[in-house]
């Protein structure tokens, strides 16, 4: 069968906290893959220290020595002078290129005169703020999890009529998307901890954990300070349209229950051509402009 043109794949930032041989040995194996991008780093939380940058930079160049461009990921939600120390000498690493999740990167990036990748955590939800980011230094961005087919051409389109040049647009087509985050950490209320005295309690929920309706329907995940969809979303049969539409990238998120090798898979196969069903439990509601937990 003919391989039809398509987005290429990505891998997001790992959203969980998993012990640091779990993520090296994650990563290790993903050399060589399928996967265009790869993204690496902290963006939840900056108590998750298992790996510091020296690390992350480390495996990084392993895996751009296997072909991968790398990109390093900043947090979403800063809240501290030691955070923006940390963000600062993540911007000022010197080899890879940063995913910016909140404007405090951006503004680094800017005075650096470096090219960076707009997280999703920028909202960027108009033609407007994206020509601003443009002019800041943006060359990619990851669309907000709300925005769908209908919005990104007509994003796509503002930006042809106004002579603008077109970013590299990349979509969350795999895994739990990132709804929001708080001051607070959700994981550590749970029991009853504070969110200084946490004792680290995200290492026992390696997928987060499930928050149910009074029928027992999962509606959301709950990770640390940060709010997940509850399912998970697939838009691997769309991936067609997902390219029409002018996707550059599909980002697929890691989820431990699922090996992210039959993810790649199932989007290969989509990129030929082959007619995939919907799986039980998958959303794709957004990209069709409708409530995002919808199949």
């Amino acid at each position: 069968m003919p391989i039809h043109s398509s987005p290429r794949l990505s891998l997001g930032p790992l959203q969980y906290f998993w012990p640091r041989d779990q993520v090296l040995a994650f990563y290790r194996e993903l050399a060589g893959s399928a996967l265009e991008v790869i993204y690496l780093g902290e963006t939840v939380c900056s108590k998750r220290r298992e790996l510091r940058l020296t690390d992350w930079l480390g495996l990084g160049r392993e895996l751009a020595e296997s072909g991968h461009q790398v990109v390093v990921s900043t947090l979403t939600l800063l809240e501290a002078e030691s955070e923006l120390s940390a963000l600062q000498r993540l911007v000022d690493n010197g080899e890879f290129l940063i995913e910016a999740n909140d404007m405090s990167a951006v503004q680094l990036a800017k005075e650096r005169s470096l090219p960076f990748v707009g997280g999703s955590g920028l909202n960027i939800y108009n033609h407007h703020s994206l020509t601003l980011l443009q002019q800041l230094g943006l060359y990619r961005v990851v669309l907000p999890v709300e925005l769908g087919r209908r919005e990104l051409v007509g994003m796509r389109e503002a930006l042809s009529t106004a002579g603008i040049t077109q970013p590299e647009f990349e979509c969350i087509a795999w895994g739990r998307l990132p709804l929001a985050y708080s001051a607070r950490c959700f994981t550590a209320r749970t029991q009853q901890r504070s969110k200084d005295g946490c004792e680290f309690c995200c290492l026992e929920h390696p997928e987060g954990l499930a928050v149910t309706t009074r029928d027992g329907q999962r509606a959301l995940t709950i990770n640390g300070i940060q709010v997940q969809s509850g399912e998970i979303q697939d838009l691997a049969p769309e991936t067609q349209d997902l390219h029409q539409a002018g996707v550059d990238l599909l980002r697929l998120y890691p989820q431990p229950e699922v090996p992210i090798a039959d993810v790649m898979e199932r989007f290969i196969q989509a990129s030929q051509g082959q007619i995939l069903a919907k799986q039980p439990g998958r959303m794709t509601g957004y990209w069709h402009s409708e409530a995002g937990m919808l199949p």
